[in-house]
């Protein structure tokens, strides 16, 4: 009762075989057992226990012999849905405040799910990118969720899968909705599993930007998977995905564009952080927002550009440019943005929609940072601008239409050797492997399949002499790359694991010794099994060699030089050294 006083902690009590009124006033075999015990404290403490007894007996609870005839089992339920619902009131997902003609589709869907059922049940919602999909999704969630003891939400299922591979999206519905931490590495496991020990709980499961059935099939191919009551949310570019689901999918919803009137609403709360428009601006606002064909994304993008700007001629500027691109033409109304960046802001948003969506910022910044991009000035100038956000827990958010944007700019830089960027592994492979490979390549990603093991050797590099970034995952290097890396200033090696390369990376020749780094401030090593013998510690650190305090500490040299460890998840900072 302190606490709740203090802290606003809830107290729920449960009167179990007893009534409010004898906790209140000390009676029947309450009384007793309290009166039994004074002898065992002070004045003070019986006084203030009784007190708090007397609170207790006036806040509402359940009294177990009143509750369901005694059935105690129907007590526990009610008492799990209520707790958990005040929960997750305060740990709900994070949604726009900003949110405009929402409550008619959620009212649609909510009569629906409503409607009793025996079965386990699909809604599917389907439309174009930036419609808002995902935050009908997120809002349904929030409401439904306190109905539910067993929850997920999916995010982004198809940039998962495509980075990280379906056996990981498995993992994760499995810790979600079992509480337990089970290594799936293939998919048919993944799926004997989830039909297996879902088969009796009643879920509630959202998939996020699912585009392709072999995702869905995954992880909710079939109705009898799950519980009866069980709802699956499935949101889709591709209404095909819906129509050749094995699930059957019971309710498809299309999201469509929105119209004029919730247009200027939505527009209006990011142009002018209001819900009408500036006086002066009313006109032009409309005629902004009628080349944007009523996709959300593109409101609140234009509409955040011009919050704050006074002058009408950068409005009108605005709107003529937009009238020479189709108001359907999301990537172009887009491409607006990215025009109005400085050029080392523009480079970080190119990094994050290739390489760190879903990655915490701060690593990142070490390298903009030194590379001259003014990272805490551009992050800014892209939160602002509504081209990325940074979620609470630290990490990189980007819409899929402004990803494809990014990457859409880099893929008309030309053929692959000659992109700034490769975060496609097969095209990167392929540059490297034909010594295509040019000056022009600052960020490139090298990976192979967990099974899979590939050496690259050091003339494959000698031409990437801009780069700056290079990701490693089942990744060796092998030759002399003492001149090469002169600009590199993040290197990511990843999955080096396997007890069968152990012997190989431990070999004078693997990895390549002289593996100069001389602007290198971001050293990341994943699941990594290079120990403080390997060789390439030397020519790494030989430029902090001279503050070396002891015979060979990695942690000597952290104030010059960002080096984390992911192992079971945990970063250096996260461990003692």
């Amino acid at each position: 009762m302190d606490c709740k006083k203090r802290t606003s902690h809830v107290v729920l009590p449960i009167f179990y075989k007893v009534t409010p009124s004898d906790v209140r006033y000390l009676k029947q075999n309450f009384g007793k057992a309290f009166h039994s015990r004074k002898e065992h404290f002070d004045a003070k403490e019986i006084g203030e226990g009784q007190r708090a007894l007397i609170e207790v007996s006036y806040l509402n609870g359940w009294e177990s012999e009143k509750f369901a005839n005694g059935h105690e089992g129907e007590l526990v339920e009610k008492v799990i849905t209520t707790i958990l619902s005040k929960l997750r009131h305060d740990f709900q997902l994070d949604v726009t405040k900003h949110l405009v003609g929402i409550s008619d589709h959620l009212n649609k869907i909510r009569n629906w799910v409503d409607t009793p059922a025996n079965v386990a049940r699909m809604i599917g919602i389907y439309g174009m990118s930036g419609i808002g999909k995902t935050t009908l999704a997120k809002v349904i969630y929030n409401k439904l969720s306190n109905k539910f003891v067993h929850c997920s939400f999916l995010p982004d299922v198809r940039e998962t899968a495509h980075c990280n591979g379906i056996p990981y999206l498995q993992n994760q519905l499995i810790k979600e909705i079992l509480q337990i931490e089970h290594q799936v590495w293939k998919v048919d496991d993944g799926i004997s599993l989830i039909k297996s020990r879902f088969k009796g709980r009643k879920v509630l499961l959202i998939l996020d930007d699912i585009d392709h059935k072999d995702q869905l099939n995954a992880l909710a191919k079939e109705r009898d998977w799950f519980s009866q009551g069980s709802i699956i949310i499935v949101t889709t570019r591709n209404k095909a995905i819906l129509d050749q689901s094995e699930f059957e999918v019971d309710f498809k919803y299309e999201l469509n564009e929105i119209d004029e009137m919730h247009s200027l609403h939505l527009f209006n709360k990011h142009a002018f952080r209001m819900n009408h428009s500036s006086k002066d601006f009313e006109g032009i606002s409309r005629d902004i927002i009628s080349t944007m064909g009523g996709l959300p994304s593109a409101l609140e993008v234009i509409g955040s550009y011009l919050y704050g700007k006074t002058n009408r001629k950068v409005w009108q500027d605005m709107l003529e440019k937009l009238r020479k691109e189709p108001d359907r033409d999301v990537q172009k109304i887009l491409q607006k943005s990215f025009d109005a960046l400085e050029q080392g802001h523009k480079e970080i948003f190119l990094d994050i929609a290739c390489f760190f969506i879903s990655e915490e910022s701060k690593f990142a910044m070490y390298m903009w940072e030194d590379c001259g991009f003014y990272a805490s000035q551009g992050i800014e100038e892209l939160k602002l601008r509504c081209l990325i956000k940074i979620a609470n827990d630290g990490k990189l958010r980007m819409h899929d239409q402004l990803r494809d944007l990014g990457r859409n700019i880099i893929c008309q830089e030309g053929l692959p050797e000659r992109r700034s960027r490769l975060w496609d592994c097969e095209e990167a492979s392929r540059a490297l492997t034909g010594g295509k490979g040019t000056e022009r390549i600052q960020a490139i990603c090298l990976r192979k399949h967990y099974r899979h093991f590939q050496t690259y050797k050091n003339e494959q590099f000698k031409r990437l002499q801009g780069l700056r970034f290079l990701q490693l995952r089942s990744v060796a290097l092998s030759g002399d790359f003492n001149n090469l890396f002169s600009e590199l200033r993040w290197l990511c090696w990843d999955d080096v694991k396997k007890k069968k390369w152990l012997s190989i990376f431990n070999k004078q020749s693997f990895p390549a010794t002289n593996l100069r780094l001389p602007k290198l401030v971001v050293l990341e090593l994943k699941d990594c099994w290079i120990t403080e013998q390997w060789r390439g510690w030397g020519s790494i650190m030989a430029r902090w060699r001279k503050d070396i305090t002891c015979d060979f500490c990695l942690f000597c040299f952290v104030n010059q030089l960002i080096i984390f460890f992911c192992i079971g998840g945990k970063t250096a900072e996260d461990s003692q050294p």
